[in-house]
């Protein structure tokens, strides 16, 4: 048995019957709804629970991502959006038209991050608006977490029932 064969067989190519694309599908949510617009969920509820100190970082770490996302959006968005369109496209395409299993696996896991981080965007833009700290900001925070819990959510289960009827079909073997 070769080396390549080897690897191959330890690291199972077909994704949905793969443990590790349903490790990565975790790992990926959990991280998602706890780093919300690049601070730690952990630091708002120890900003609302201690404020002081606690809540001056709080806004420190929120202004300082803000400006970078929009920073990010106002000099690279157009070539980002497209960029992230033609990945989202080929993947699709990949996917869904020639039957490429990885692809279809990916396209999973890349659209819905891509409509958290337009999630993020909106979020940042309403921030610099004027929910820039106390409650506001903590409300602000605590509403774009349940949105991306519930994006999470939704996409765990079509990514499972798209699983289950592609290893069902017969496709997946």
């Amino acid at each position: 048995m070769d080396w390549y064969s080897t690897v191959f067989d330890v690291i199972d190519m077909r994704s949905f019957s793969n443990l590790w694309f349903w490790i990565v599908l975790a790992v990926v949510w959990s991280t998602a709804s706890h780093w919300v617009i690049g601070v730690p969920f952990d630091m708002v509820a120890r900003a609302r629970r201690n404020g002081g100190q606690a809540a001056e970082d709080l806004e420190d770490l929120v202004r300082i991502n803000v400006n970078r996302i929009l920073f990010i959006t106002q000099e690279a968005g157009l070539w980002l959006s497209a960029l992230v369109s033609a990945v989202l496209v080929g993947l699709g395409m990949l996917g869904f038209v020639y039957g490429v299993e990885t692809a279809q696996a990916v396209f999973f896991l890349a659209f819905p991050m891509t409509l958290v981080g337009l999630l993020s965007i909106r979020s940042a833009r309403k921030i610099r608006e004027g929910d820039q700290s106390g409650e506001a900001l903590w409300r602000r925070l605590r509403i774009h977490r349940t949105i991306t819990q519930f994006i999470g959510m939704f996409s765990i289960f079509v990514t499972s029932l798209w699983g289950m009827f592609h290893n069902l079909s017969g496709q997946g073997f």
